[in-house]
């Protein structure tokens, strides 16, 4: 608070740096900002500070005109707004980001409303009527940019009552706001209710599920005849992904690191659930199982034949159509055990086009042939004439994999105690990177009987398929026919989809 009654106190003196001023007129729209979640690949090496590498009380430190690290103290004043300076967003997005590692959301934003509420007693004796509006309009542009970007922070309590408390500020003593705070509580409001109808249906969707497989019924049918079409099933999967990747928060990769480390300093209570980036690994599993599922299922080579054709054109389509994620999960469905050892129905199989699947997700080179993929597939996207040529759907588990390891590499801290923001930066470019790419507008009709067979169809266990795969093609070995005995033991009148 010092530092803060400090900086509103020094007449017309700028307390900050204004970073990243020639990007921000290059991208800026007609009030100043940029569009919620803009945040390009140079935008980490572009901020640049007018002056000198340390701010006066050493605070924050900048190596070649890169803000690196600072005390957190240091680096909270400086995403809080003034009368005279607006924090840069590409630096709000990363703030907010990775501070949650260090003090939780409510607690930052309850700091905002310590800011108003200094502003205050000093108005009007030190701020004039004309400053306290301006101070009011950049506090509503920061509310804007947190709630467009991390709406699911106010699925807290806390933050509620601080976002009412300092919007009734606002409007106090800056009426004119008063449109734009109702379209951020009108927008927020419709995030959060968007929020909750699709947890529901992952409840819903996972109590169908359940029935199924309580009810121990045989299926009437396979993925094959209900859908014969291979594009319009990667069409399917595509809006499946999409539908699933849009309700994942930016917030969720930070909050699983949480999760993992015993060393992060916010308690778990107060992390919001991760549920959302759960669910969608969940899918990814859910799809290989399913393929495998499939296969296994079917009792006569020719059949299995088909459906092994089937599914690597369908891997095929979804590759043209960007969906690395189904593409990965099909191809994981195919070289479990239970279907690459059915050496009888590949050897009728077309296998060239499988292979060259499994050459751009080979994992060689820390999947170097992928990561080539990708990068053509964002220059694709990036000059993309229709909404399909705009997917990117990446091969989610590898993502995750990066970021984890970006965590685990870096530390949080230096040894003098700063942030290591440089962490940060690169941490916010990926997630920003990831924010684009789920963006793509391709609707889920959730009442389709494809996408419900998908999303609800039991498919088998692990033992289940080993067992159903035996039944495809005897055992060929003692190891083999040892493990068919037990397995008829073990599931001998058990239910034994997932």
């Amino acid at each position: 608070m010092a530092a803060i009654k400090q900086s509103i106190r020094a007449n017309g003196q700028s307390r900050r740096w204004n970073s990243m001023g020639s990007l921000t007129n290059s991208t800026a729209s007609q009030d100043g900002s940029r569009s919620s979640g803009e945040f390009t690949n140079d935008d980490v090496t572009s901020i640049s500070p007018t002056g000198s590498q340390r701010s006066s009380d050493q605070s924050l430190i900048f190596e070649n005109s890169i803000l690196t690290s600072g005390t957190l103290d240091g680096l909270i004043h400086h995403v809080m707004p003034g009368v005279d300076y607006y924090p840069d967003r590409t630096y709000i997005f990363a703030f907010l980001l990775s501070s949650r590692l260090f003090i939780k959301p409510y607690a930052l934003f309850h700091q905002l409303f310590d800011a108003c509420t200094l502003h205050q007693s000093l108005y009007p004796a030190t701020i004039g009527i004309e400053s306290m509006g301006i101070f009011c309009r950049h506090i509503v542009r920061l509310i804007s940019d947190w709630t467009d970007t991390f709406a699911y922070d106010f699925r807290d309590e806390r933050m509620m009552t601080s976002l009412k408390d300092i919007t009734h500020f606002c409007l106090t003593f800056e009426p004119a706001t008063r449109k734009d705070v109702t379209h951020i509580l009108h927008n927020l409001l419709s995030r959060l209710s968007l929020l909750e109808r699709y947890e529901s249906q992952l409840t819903s969707i996972q109590q169908e599920a359940s029935k199924k497989i309580a009810s121990n019924s045989n299926p009437t049918t396979d993925l094959f005849t209900l859908c014969p079409n291979p594009a319009q099933l990667a069409h399917y999967l595509t809006a499946i992904e999409l539908e699933r990747l849009r309700f994942i928060g930016p917030e969720e990769f930070v909050q699983a690191f949480a999760k993992e480390s015993p060393t992060v300093e916010t308690p778990l209570r107060d992390m919001k659930r991760t549920r959302n980036l759960e669910a969608y690994v969940q899918w990814f599993n859910r799809l290989s199982y399913l393929v495998a599922t499939e296969t296994c299922m079917q009792l006569k080579k020719r059949h299995r034949v088909r459906i092994l054709d089937y599914f690597i054109d369908v891997a095929k389509e979804c590759f043209n159509l960007g969906n690395f994620n189904s593409l990965m999960a099909i191809i994981a469905g195919l070289n479990m055990s239970p279907v690459s050892r059915l050496r009888k129905t590949w050897a009728k199989v077309n296998l060239q086009k499988f292979e060259i699947l499994e050459h751009q997700m080979d994992p060689t080179g820390n999947f170097n042939s992928y990561r080539s993929t990708l990068k053509a597939a964002m220059w694709r996207s990036e000059s993309a004439s229709t909404e399909c040529e705009k997917v990117i759907i990446p091969f989610f588990s590898l993502l995750v994999k990066d970021l984890y390891f970006l965590n685990e590499g870096c530390a949080n801290r230096s040894k003098s105690g700063h942030v290591n923001f440089e962490k940060f930066w690169q941490l916010a470019k990926q997630v920003t990177q990831f924010l684009a790419w789920k963006q793509a507008p391709i609707p889920l009709d959730g009442n389709n009987p494809v996408v419900k067979y998908l999303l609800t169809n039991p498919v088998f266990s692990e033992s289940a398929l080993s067992l159903a795969s035996f039944q495809c093609e005897p055992p060929e070995n003692n190891y083999e026919k040892t493990r068919n005995k037990q397995l008829k033991s073990e599931l001998s009148g058990e239910n034994t989809a997932l």
